[in-house]
């Protein structure tokens, strides 16, 4: 470990990577060492063979992908794919979150049967459709699964199912475009050369597959490490046109395309089409090869995000007017008809960070169904929770920190009380996390040399966060605020130590008041932070990203 620097080499021990060996594999990925050989998924030979038949002959296929920006890359890459083959006999399809949910749907499968469609892949979802796949199978369709959430006890009996859940493939935590990029390699592998593919030809494709592994919060660790670092270094080339035009209308400089970029500013508006819109807007933005039809739809996108953003904000006025007047239960419930059911996850999410538990938020969708979403701060399982209080719900799906459910109209006030009771059942004893930090310093390690040596370990996200730095006694010299338009609802803070340095901090969405302790100038106390290097207007600066005060 000796190569590298002492700053490096004690983060890197911290999460546990301790030999040079271990290093080198995590700070210079490698495609042909880090990437597993498709076939190592059970079904990957009959899904390539099925795949080649369906095109040869000239068949139907009909890509079923996800509404979120995990399938709607997946359906990307692989019509990328069959561009390349000259297969042209093909749709795409994405439900609409708001009036068919999630999944596959039987109505949908109806319309396919009619069409003639032989083939039909699904991307990010159908692991748990038993029913709508054995339909499809009636009416003559092969399905071929991808998705990689968890598989209940009865696999639906597709004709191939690829999803490292279910096999031995080693890389478990792909998320689902992850698991269409295998097919495309695996295709590839078998059939390259028989469509006349050059060799390495997929990395291209790399760039959508990051794009969903950073969006998707799947860990940053093993082959997902691998897909976003390289996923990242072709978003940085990408000659996608609709990608061009909405890093140009966010001012992104697309050389200098960071994670943050896509976890705080692409993925939300590549979300808000199925959130507020219509999920083939942000399809259409990522296939297309027009320039003016990536502008206009790029526009759209920023639009309807600022809606999503205003709609939320009054959504939480309303919800903080109500709980005025309530007493907290275990498990909070709170909804309203009018409230739309594709932002409800980001509500459910702010409610659950602020209140620290399980929170349900429901409201009507277009065929009067009462839906909603949820989310846990870690006291329990959802997805146990749910099971648990499984007569209240039409259907309920998700994992242990998000969710989504459909209620029986005449149940829903009484759900707050029987998830609470639930909740006593199968709840989980937190610990009170202590402070957690890579390295104590002072204010003088923030410097270019030292950032550039961080930089390394990038991307950074879930299974690999940027190392924290804890700062004791410094000293708050000046609280700035700033925003859009000047909304000032963000904080700039410079801060200074004993050996006289002085750095700039900023928290976005904060005042004074938002953190253990209220801040004003001239206090001493300690500091949490990350690096952060701003390019905003094309001037570099180093400064810190606050993550707490004390």
């Amino acid at each position: 470990m000796q190569r590298y620097s002492e700053l490096l080499r004690t983060i890197l021990e911290k999460r546990g990577i301790k030999t040079p060996a271990e290093a080198e594999i995590f700070l210079n990925p490698d495609y042909k060492r880090d990437f597993y050989d498709p076939f190592m998924m059970k079904d990957m030979e009959k899904a390539c063979v099925k795949l080649f038949e369906v095109i040869e002959n000239k068949e139907k296929t009909v890509i079923y992908a996800d509404y979120d920006c995990d399938g709607i890359p997946g359906a990307v890459v692989l019509q990328d794919l069959f561009k390349k083959v000259g297969y042209t006999n093909y749709e795409v399809y994405i439900p609409g979150r708001n009036y068919e949910g999630y999944g596959l749907n039987l109505s949908a499968i109806k319309e396919f049967a009619k069409k003639r469609v032989k083939l039909l892949i699904t991307i990010d979802l159908s692991i748990t459709a038993v029913s709508e796949v054995a339909q499809a199978e009636v009416d003559g369709i092969d399905v071929i699964i991808t998705d990689h959430h968890l598989p209940h006890a009865i696999l639906p009996r597709a004709y191939a199912i690829l999803n490292p859940k279910t096999d031995n493939y080693p890389e478990k935590m792909l998320c689902g475009a992850g698991v269409v990029f295998k097919l495309i390699q695996g295709f590839i592998k078998k059939y390259g050369e028989f469509y006349k593919i050059n060799t390495g030809w997929e990395k291209w494709l790399l760039d959508m597959t990051g794009l969903a592994t950073l969006s998707d919060l799947v860990p940053l660790t093993g082959e997902n490490r691998a897909i976003a670092y390289f996923g990242i270094k072709v978003l940085k080339k990408s000659p996608r046109p609709g990608m061009q035009k909405l890093l140009s209308k966010m001012n992104i400089n697309q050389k200098y395309l960071t994670e943050d970029d896509i976890g705080f500013m692409v993925t939300p508006r590549l979300n808000a089409a199925s959130r507020m819109d219509d999920p083939m807007r942000a399809y259409e933005l990522l296939s297309t090869k027009d320039e003016i039809e990536a502008g206009t739809i790029a526009d759209h996108l920023s639009k309807i995000n600022d809606d999503r953003k205003t709609m939320v904000t009054s959504i939480m006025r309303e919800v903080g007017k109500k709980f005025e007047k309530r007493e907290m239960k275990e498990v909070i419930v709170i909804g309203n008809p009018k409230w739309r059911v594709g932002v409800l996850g980001i509500v459910a999410g702010k409610i659950s960070d602020e209140y620290k538990k399980a929170v349900f938020v429901w409201g009507k969708d277009e065929n009067d169904l009462i839906k909603g979403s949820c989310r846990s701060d870690g006291s329990v399982s959802l997805v146990e929770l749910m099971t648990e209080t499984s007569e209240f719900f039409m259907e309920f799906g998700g994992h242990e920190f998000a969710g989504g459910f459909t209620v029986h109209n005449d149940k829903i006030h009484f759900l707050e009380e029987a998830l609470s009771v639930s909740f006593n059942k199968v709840k989980r004893y937190k610990v009170e996390s202590e402070i957690v930090y890579d390295i104590k310093s002072d204010l003088s390690v923030v410097n270019m040399k030292n950032w550039s040596e961080i930089e390394k370990m990038a991307p950074f996200g879930l299974a690999n966060p940027k190392p924290i730095f804890l700062f004791e006694g410094v000293k708050v010299e000046n609280i700035k605020k700033f925003g859009k338009n000047g909304s000032g609802e963000h904080l700039e803070i410079t801060f200074s130590d004993a050996g006289k340095s002085k750095v700039k901090a900023i928290s976005f969405f904060s005042n004074n008041e938002s953190f253990k302790i209220p801040l004003s100038e001239g206090l001493n106390i300690s500091l949490l932070a990350t690096f952060d290097l701003s390019r905003f207007r094309g001037r570099e600066e180093l400064r810190l990203r606050i993550v707490d005060i004390m």
